[in-house]
C-alpha cells in the first residue's frame, strides 16, 4: 500500500499544474478587467499603468502564468488579491476555517441523523417509517437551500426572534473564551440547519441503498438461517459491510468542507470563503480565484486518496498496488 499511496502522492504534482494552467486560462479569458473593476475610476492612467506594470498585466497571459507560478514554487506565495489588497493566502486564513466550523457541524450532525434512518428504513423497506422518510429526504434534497433559509429566517429569526439571523458573533460583543464560543453556536442554528437538511436525505438515501443490497447477500440469508436474532444479524453482519460506500464517501466530502456553501452564508451573512469567491467573480480577482480554486483542486485530489485507503482498510476484499 506505501507505494501506491506513493505514486498517487507523486502523480499530484503534476495533476495541480495542470490544474492550475487551465483555471488560469479559464479566468484570463473571462471578460472585463481586474484593474478597471477595482481601482478608482478617478485614478490617473499613468497610476493605473503602474499598477498594470507591478502585476504583470501588461503582459502575455503565458508571461503572466510563469510569473505567478514562480511565485507559488519559489515563495509559497498565491499572489495578491487585487480587491482586498493583501496576499491571497491570508484572505483564505480569515475566512476558510469559518465555513470549516459550518461544514463540519453539518456534516457530522447530518451522519448522526441520516444513519440510523437509512438502516432503519433499509430493514421495515416500504412500512410506514420508510415512505415518510423518503418523503423526507427527498424534500430535503430538493428544496432550494435559499428558499428553507429565508423561511427559517422570517419565522424562527424575525417572528419568534428565537435566533440570530445574520452574521457569526453579536455586533459590537467583546466575548471571549466560552461566551464567545457559545454566542458563535447560537449564530450558527439557522445556518446549520438549512446545510443539515440538504445532506441529510443524500445520505439517508445512499445508507438505505446499501443496506439492502448488503441484506439480500447470501452470508446474510445463512445468518438468519443459523437462528441469529434480526439484530445480531442487522447491526453485527449487515452494518459494517453497508457501511464501507459510505466511509469512503467521508474521504471524498472533505472539499466541502472548506469551500464553503456560498448561497447559505450569503442569506444568513456567514464569513465563509462562498461569499468571498462570488465577490472574487464580480471583482475580477483573478489571484483570489485562482488561490481558493487551487486550494479546492488539492483538496479534491487529496480526498480521493483517502478514499481509497479508508475503502482498502475497511473492506479486506480491496487490494491496492
Amino acid at each position: 500500500m506505501l507505494q501506491y499511496i506513493t505514486r498517487r502522492i507523486l502523480l499530484i504534482i503534476p495533476t495541480i499544474v495542470g490544474v492550475s494552467l487551465v483555471l488560469f486560462f479559464i479566468f484570463a479569458m473571462a471578460p472585463g478587467d481586474a484593474i478597471t473593476a477595482n481601482m478608482d475610476p478617478n485614478m490617473s492612467v499613468e497610476t493605473k499603468q503602474a499598477i498594470r506594470e507591478k502585476y504583470h498585466l501588461d503582459e502575455p497571459k503565458t508571461t503572466q502564468y510563469m510569473y505567478w507560478l514562480k511565485g507559488v514554487v519559489t515563495e509559497g506565495s498565491l499572489g495578491e488579491s487585487f480587491y482586498y489588497k493583501r496576499p491571497v493566502s491570508e484572505v483564505m486564513k480569515d475566512f476558510i476555517p469559518n465555513s470549516f466550523i459550518l461544514g463540519a457541524a453539518s456534516l457530522i450532525l447530518g451522519l448522526i441523523i441520516a444513519v440510523p434512518i437509512g438502516i432503519v428504513s433499509a430493514t421495515k423497506q416500504y412500512s410506514f417509517f420508510d415512505k415518510f422518510f423518503t418523503v423526507f429526504a427527498l424534500m430535503g434534497i430538493s428544496m432550494p437551500s435559499f428558499f428553507f433559509g429565508l423561511i427559517l429566517i422570517k419565522y424562527l429569526g424575525v417572528q419568534f426572534n428565537l435566533f440570530p439571523i445574520s452574521g457569526m458573533t453579536t455586533p459590537g460583543s467583546a466575548y471571549t473564551g466560552m461566551q464567545y464560543i457559545l454566542d458563535v453556536l447560537k449564530h450558527m442554528i439557522l445556518p446549520l440547519i438549512v446545510l443539515t437538511l440538504g445532506s441529510v436525505g443524500g445520505w439517508m438515501r445512499y445508507t438505505r441503498s446499501s443496506m439492502l443490497e448488503v441484506v439480500r447477500q447470501d452470508y446474510i440469508r445463512t445468518a438468519r438461517a443459523k437462528g441469529l436474532k434480526e439484530k445480531v444479524v442487522i447491526y453485527k453482519h449487515a452494518l459494517r459491510n453497508a457501511l464501507i460506500p459510505v466511509v469512503t464517501l467521508l474521504g471524498m466530502s472533505i472539499p466541502g468542507l472548506f469551500s464553503g456553501a456560498t448561497l447559505t452564508e450569503k442569506i444568513f451573512n456567514w464569513p465563509g470563503i462562498g461569499p468571498v469567491q462570488l465577490s472574487a467573480v464580480n471583482n475580477r480577482d483573478y489571484y483570489l480565484l485562482m488561490g481558493i480554486n487551487l486550494t479546492l483542486a488539492i483538496l479534491v485530489l487529496i480526498g480521493n486518496l483517502l478514499a481509497d485507503i479508508i475503502y482498502a482498510l475497511v473492506d479486506p476484499r480491496i487490494r491496492l498496488k
